[in-house]
């Protein structure tokens, strides 16, 4: 599905704002103490032919000071209202991602497309997946990055 114009931006990452009016997918889920899977998803999303700009709140270098925080938390809370659909994913990790946590409960109760995802090994997967399946049963929870973008994919077609 092509729906970028030729010299639009295809790709935005924190902290750069994107205001175009292209569709736009948000890659939600877990980046401190988590490996970079948006790396891997934005390769995932393009293979399964979703051509939309994406929007991705991981930085090249982690926030450290307390104004970068504040900017992140910005970027991230204007473009997840600008997304035209979202994609969940909670890598196994040491962390439980509790930002990625209120995202994912914020999101939820609004209408637009998610993919969502939680590793086996990620800590409250199970939380995930019974929270989904009392706000919104028709979203299921997949195991892998894969599996998840075949879900968005199959929303957008």
């Amino acid at each position: 599905m092509k729906v970028t114009r030729a010299g639009s931006p295809s790709y935005v990452e924190a902290p750069t704002p994107y205001g175009g009016a292209e569709p736009a997918l948000f890659l939600a889920g877990g980046i401190t103490d988590c490996p970079n899977w948006q790396h891997v998803a934005v390769q995932l999303v393009r293979q399964a032919g979703i051509d939309w700009v994406i929007l991705n709140p991981r930085r090249r270098r982690a926030v450290d000071e307390e104004n970068a925080v504040a900017e992140q938390v910005a970027w991230e809370s204007r473009h997840l209202r600008l997304a035209r659909a979202i994609l969940f994913w909670f890598p196994a990790s040491t962390s439980v991602q509790p930002i990625a946590l209120y995202e994912l409960g914020w999101c939820v109760a609004g209408a637009k497309p998610l993919a969502v995802g939680a590793e086996p090994g990620y800590p409250r997967r199970q939380d995930v997946i019974l929270q989904l399946s009392l706000a919104r049963a028709e979203i299921a929870v997949r195991s892998t990055l894969a599996e998840t973008v075949a879900d968005l994919a199959s929303h957008e077609r």
